[in-house]
């Protein structure tokens, strides 16, 4: 048995060995192609220290970067080759791939690079704090109420892209002697300027509802799932009114600690499949792509999970419920919106068609809606956000010329 494990594990290396050798054949390929950058371009850079599995964090921000970059040049700085051979396909923006400190150091001191975005809090970017005389500015990946959104990490960073108030009292809770009035900048969520993806049917009189579980969880207290607790019933509930799409947009790991929680996934998918042969004008959709953006925008109604879907979809300002949790150890902060938001119970899941109407129908509930989400991310007309984002930069721009001036003559 050891002798078989020690030739899996070696032939495992081996494989491993022989992947990462064409990755680095294959993006040695893709940078010869690429057209040298010219000195002093970029004015923006975002850090990105990680591989494929993180690039989401990366992929939200490309469009407000694309946008941002017609004013001040940005380029993403890659330092690892999986994540800068997909950049390289996919990015809007330059991506330079900077795997060693020399390689950064090269790179930096050929650009006029004044502010450093960072989307997450990747040990290695330490690497790139210790380049002065320029703006270290953590823009995050997302807003929740988690325990992530309130690290003393953020004392590390020059500035932050802050989504609005509520980030602002989460912070203010933890970090001591911080000047939230100088180095928290309130932007909103950019991202909702720019929803991605084509909308993959004709919107008509039906009533569209997304359906966005997150997966089962590795421990009870994240098993925020409902898969199987809630989303049999409310989809079966959704199908049976002839007057609802539903779009299906399961977690991709659903199913990967439990197997019946995998199994209802596919029942729920077999389920749209049947409802879309006998009724073709259903158009139910299974929503499995890479794509987050249209989803929200098209849908009337979203059901949710606790999981970063939820601040996703009030970002849009747009009606959601949220699934409470079966298993009594899932650990729910009911101190922000989860204090004031749309319930719904697994036992009720059946009646989920009499609550969205309800809701649809119900003042208060859209005044609630308007006021969390104000507290979340302040103004939400299209095009404010992004209009914010800019103007934070800006502003970074105008305090970094202040500093150079100060220090003309620093040598």
């Amino acid at each position: 048995m050891g002798l078989f494990q020690d030739a899996r594990s070696a032939a495992t290396l081996l494989s491993n060995a022989l992947q990462g050798r064409l990755r680095r054949k294959e993006l040695a390929r893709k940078l010869a192609q690429q057209p040298e950058f010219t000195p002093g371009r970029f004015k923006v850079g975002l850090y990105f220290a990680d591989g494929e599995v993180n690039l989401y964090q990366v992929r939200q921000w490309y469009k407000p970067l694309e946008v941002l970059a017609k004013t001040w040049p940005v380029v993403i700085l890659s330092r690892n080759t999986l994540g800068a051979l997909k950049m390289l396909d996919e990015s809007p923006v330059p991506v330079a791939y900077v795997r060693t400190v020399i390689d950064l150091e090269e790179f930096i001191a050929g650009q006029d690079l004044r502010v450093i975005l960072y989307v997450n809090q990747n040990a290695r970017n330490f690497q790139m704090f210790r380049y002065g005389q320029r703006w270290h500015v953590f823009i995050n990946h997302g807003e929740s109420d988690k325990m992530y959104m309130t690290t003393n990490q953020f004392k590390a960073y020059d500035y932050s892209l802050i989504a609005g108030d509520a980030a602002r009292e989460r912070l203010g809770r933890v970090l001591w002697d911080y000047d939230f009035d100088k180095r928290a900048i309130a932007i909103g969520r950019p991202q909702a300027d720019h929803y991605t993806g084509t909308i993959p049917f004709t919107p008509d009189e039906r009533q569209v509802v997304l359906y966005a579980p997150t997966w089962e969880g590795d421990r009870p207290a994240a098993a925020y799932g409902s898969v199987e607790s809630h989303g049999l019933a409310l989809v079966e509930a959704l199908i049976a009114t002839g007057r609802h799409r539903v779009i299906y947009r399961p977690h991709p790991r659903s199913g990967a600690v439990d197997f019946e929680y995998g199994q209802a996934n596919d029942q729920i998918k077999s389920l749209l499949r049947r409802a879309n042969s006998h009724d073709p004008q259903a158009k139910h959709i299974i929503d499995e792509g890479a794509e987050l953006g249209w989803q929200l925008s098209v849908a009337d109604m979203a059901i949710v999970d606790i999981s970063a879907m939820v601040y996703d979809r009030l970002a849009a300002g747009k009606p959601l419920i949220i699934t409470r949790p079966v298993n009594p150890d899932a650990e729910i902060d009911e101190g922000g919106y989860l204090s004031d938001c749309e319930w719904l119970d697994a036992t009720a899941a059946g009646n989920i068609v009499t609550q969205i109407d309800a809701i649809e129908h119900d003042p208060a509930a859209q005044e609630r809606l308007a006021r969390w989400c104000n507290h979340y991310f302040g103004d939400i007309t299209p095009g404010v956000p992004t209009q914010r984002f800019h103007d934070a930069i800006a502003h970074l721009m105008n305090e970094w010329e202040k500093q150079a001036e100060l220090h003309k003559n620093d040598g």
